[in-house]
Parts: structure tokens; C-alpha cells; sequence
């Protein structure tokens, strides 16, 4: 059994409630306990933070890499015991589990290799004699603020540039993933971090997460959760005047038109959709089927509905476990309650006979625009099916929300599939293709509601966690 606590400054702090994290997929597993921290802690952190920023700063761009060479060495070294420990966790399949944890690691080999590249551009005078360039420069101290639906991932997608820029980090992860969080700051205090850059604070949004964001002295939020929420951070950052991100929510649409691979379509519709019971803000919600393809492409989605098994979640096989929590699994429950009372299910898996939080994956069909499973974020495995006639009409019913995280089209037409790339309101547009996932060195985030309109990964994180310098010198 894991023991998670607060670190700072490489001190275990023990002076908050205690919690027990028991596995979603068998809840009568006891899998570890947390000790949250109070606001003493958030205030220790961050004091340690910034002591430790101005140590890490003064490192070469090399000697910064070479660091998170490490960090990515020791992530694959503890790979298997780092996946196992998330699954029992939170829930997520084994498999996808794995493949999270060598996306971690190929983070921050990509980031390692930022150390060692130009920050900066040589920009012309207008005088004789003056030498003027541009270079980032870091915040200072950034706090991240994590989800714990990829309880790997996004935190390194967010800890790994913050470093590399020259930052230090407060961490503080959702309930759910204190477990991971807590074996993956002993992971990175083996690398050779300097005491205090990386400080995770255990404790729930509104008592610890509210202080982080209102009150401790950082420079810096990054933040991954509900829209709600992310409004909300976004709106105390600004009166503090500190640098903000926030992805949020997502609605996400797939398009599939008369000319489509119906079959490809339809399994890519299912695992965009059921792949981690839902639990994805890129997970496919809605699909708007050409009309002509209407009945077809439902045949072809109950054919394909016979590969989505339902099992607990450390079975190789895996194709979606139990949703994360008791909370998670009466949300989604109405969701779908509702869903097949107002509308027609299309198709309904089945769920094991185990002592877990397991909902059937579900497709339905028949709920207008003004239905709450249109147009609410369900973060559950939950199909929505509606006609168009043509893909003018499913644009527009795609673009008709608040959201615009990820949307996909699935058709054989160059003309249709250029006119979705163009016209679709959301940060990640995909042809053929599912609409969740993106790769570490494109860059991430949504429009409208789903995002507050920066990117995370690839180049584009490096501009949110730095700021930019204009330097000029006369020299003669």
C-alpha cells in the first residue's frame, strides 16, 4: 500500500486529514492513503519554490537538459510500477495506462532538447553601433494545477517546459491521482532537481487549489479541469495580474458522411468515445451522420459494438474499466438514465460482475439540441446520434455549442474534408480520425469555452511559460 503526502523542499509533511484511495475497478481494494496539506504547506511550497528557482535559473540550457534526460531515464525505469499504480488508482486500462507513461517520457525528452536550442532573435537597429535582440525569460514560480484523467501525462506536459524554461512548480493534482502524483515527485527528486523546484501540495480544489490560485506567491497557473472552474481561476488571475492557461471542457463532434469507410468510421467512433470510460475532454460525444449513411453506419456501429468489453481495468485487454470514483458514477449514470428515457438506445454493452464503478458504454439516439446530453459535458461513455442532410448542416449543428475543444469528419471527399479543416470552431480538427488524442509536439488546447485561448505542448507551451525580453546595447 503507497502512502501519498505533500513534499517540500524534500520534507514530508504530515499535518492534514488522512484519506484512503481504495480501486475503482474493485473498491473493496484498499490501494493506499493520503495525507492532504493545509494552507501552511501551500505557503512552505511555495517559499521553497521560489528559494529554488533562483538556483535552477543560473544552470546552463545544458545542464537544465541534461536534468530532464534524467527525469525521462527514471519514468521509463519505473514505467511498469508508475502504470500499475494509476490503474489501480483511477481506473484507466492497463494498456492506455502504459502507453500514458511513455508519452510522459517522450515529453520530457522533447523538452530536455529545448535546453540547447536558440530562446530568442538578433532584431536589426535602427541605429549604428546598438546590438538588439529578444530572449524568453522564465515567471518565476508557476503553479499547476492537474486532472487525475491522465494522471501522468498532463502533468508532465505541464512540468516538463515550465522547467525547462527556468521555472520552478507547485503541484497540486485532483483527488483521485494523489497516489500517482506522489510517486511521481519521488521519481523527479532522483533526477537531481534542485531542492524545492518541485513541490506537490495533496489537498482538495476548493480549500487548497482556491488558496494556491488567490493567495500563495506565485507567478504563474496552469490549470486542466471543468469550465466552471477554469472561468473562475482565470477571472482571480487577472485581478492578481498573474500569467494564466486554463483547458477546459469539451463537446466534441464527429461527422461521418455517405462516402466514409463506415466501418473505419464506426470503430474509430467507438474508441473515440469508450477509450477510458469517456474520461477524456477530447472523448467523442456527439456524431452527426449524412443522412443517406444514417441506417448503415448504426449497423456498422452495433457490429463494432462487440469489441467494447467491459472489464476491470488490469486485464491486458482491456477496451474501457470503471469510471473513476462513486461521485463520477452517479453523474454519468443519470446522464445515460435520462438519455434512454428521452430518447432510443441504438446500443448498450453489458458490464462484469465485479464490485465497481461500472457503467455501460451507450449509444442513443432521438434528444434534441436543448436535451442536457447535447449539450452538456457527460465525461462518461455516452453517444449522442442525430441526421444532417449535408455537411453544411453538420457544421453547423457542430458549431451551434459553447465548446471547441476537438471535432472530427470521416469521409473520402478532399472538397468536404478541406471545408470542415476551415470552418470548424475548435482548436483540434481531425479527418478520419477519432477525435481524442493529440501528439506531444503539436500543440493542445481548444477555442471558446475549452480553452482561455493558449496552447500547451510542443513550441507552443514554451511561450506560456516564459516571458520575453528585449535587450539592446550600444557599443560604439
Amino acid at each position: 500500500m503507497l502512502q501519498g503526502h505533500s513534499v517540500v523542499n524534500d520534507q514530508i509533511k504530515k499535518d492534514g486529514e488522512t484519506i484512503q484511495i481504495t480501486n475503482p475497478s474493485n473498491i473493496e481494494e484498499l490501494v493506499g492513503e493520503v495525507t492532504l496539506s493545509d494552507q501552511k504547506v501551500v505557503n512552505q511550497a511555495a517559499e521553497a519554490a521560489k528559494q529554488a528557482q533562483k538556483e535552477w535559473v543560473s544552470k546552463t540550457g545544458a545542464e537544465k537538459s541534461a536534468v530532464l534526460y534524467k527525469a525521462a531515464q527514471l519514468i521509463n525505469q519505473y514505467a511498469d510500477e508508475l502504470a500499475t499504480l494509476a490503474t489501480k488508482e483511477m481506473g484507466k486500462p492497463i494498456k492506455e495506462m502504459k502507453g500514458e507513461v511513455q508519452r510522459a517520457i517522450q515529453l520530457f525528452r522533447y523538452y530536455a532538447a529545448e535546453g540547447v536550442r536558440p530562446d530568442g532573435d538578433t532584431i536589426p537597429a535602427s541605429a549604428p553601433g546598438v546590438h538588439q535582440y529578444a530572449k524568453r525569460v522564465p515567471l518565476g514560480v508557476v503553479a499547476i494545477i492537474t486532472p487525475w484523467n491522465f494522471p501522468v501525462a498532463i502533468p508532465v506536459w505541464k512540468i516538463a517546459p515550465a522547467l525547462v524554461c527556468g521555472n520552478a512548480v507547485v503541484w497540486k493534482p485532483a483527488e483521485n491521482a494523489y497516489l500517482t502524483a506522489s510517486k511521481m515527485t519521488e521519481i523527479l527528486n532522483e533526477a537531481g532537481f534542485p531542492s524545492g523546484l518541485i513541490n506537490l501540495v495533496l489537498g482538495r480544489g476548493r480549500e487548497i487549489g482556491n488558496y494556491i490560485v488567490e493567495q500563495a506567491n506565485i507567478n504563474a497557473v496552469s490549470f486542466t479541469g471543468s469550465t466552471k472552474v477554469g472561468k473562475a481561476i482565470g477571472q482571480t488571475c487577472a485581478q492578481r495580474n498573474i500569467k494564466f492557461q486554463t483547458e477546459m471542457g469539451g463537446k466534441n463532434p464527429a461527422i461521418v458522411m455517405a462516402d466514409a469507410d463506415l466501418s473505419q468510421a464506426a470503430h474509430a467512433v467507438l474508441s473515440g468515445a469508450f477509450r477510458s470510460a469517456g474520461q477524456k475532454c477530447t472523448a467523442t460525444s456527439l456524431v452527426i451522420v449524412e443522412d443517406a449513411a444514417y441506417e448503415s453506419f448504426k449497423q456498422e456501429l452495433a457490429t463494432a459494438m462487440k469489441d467494447v468489453q467491459v472489464t476491470p481495468a488490469d486485464q491486458e485487454h482491456c477496451y474501457l474499466g470503471p469510471v473513476v470514483s462513486k461521485a463520477q458514477y452517479d453523474k454519468v449514470s443519470r446522464y445515460i438514465a435520462q438519455s434512454t428515457e428521452d430518447g432510443t438506445v441504438v446500443s448498450q454493452g453489458d458490464i462484469p460482475d465485479a464490485n465497481g464503478y461500472y457503467v455501460r458504454p451507450t449509444i442513443v439516439e432521438g434528444l434534441d439540441e436543448t436535451h442536457p446530453a447535447w449539450n452538456e459535458e457527460v465525461f462518461g461513455p455516452l453517444i449522442v446520434l442525430r441526421k444532417a442532410k449535408d455537411i453544411n448542416e453538420a457544421i453547423d449543428v457542430c458549431n451551434n455549442t459553447d465548446y471547441g475543444l476537438s471535432a472530427s469528419i470521416f469521409t473520402q471527399n478532399l472538397n468536404q474534408s478541406f471545408s470542415f479543416l476551415d470552418r470548424l470552431e475548435a482548436g483540434m480538427v481531425r479527418v478520419n480520425l477519432e477525435t481524442a488524442g493529440v501528439e506531444y509536439q503539436a500543440p493542445f488546447g481548444g477555442m471558446k469555452d475549452s480553452s482561455s485561448h493558449t496552447r500547451e505542448q510542443g513550441q507552443a507551451a514554451l511561450q506560456f511559460y516564459s516571458e520575453t525580453k528585449t535587450c539592446a546595447i550600444k557599443y560604439q
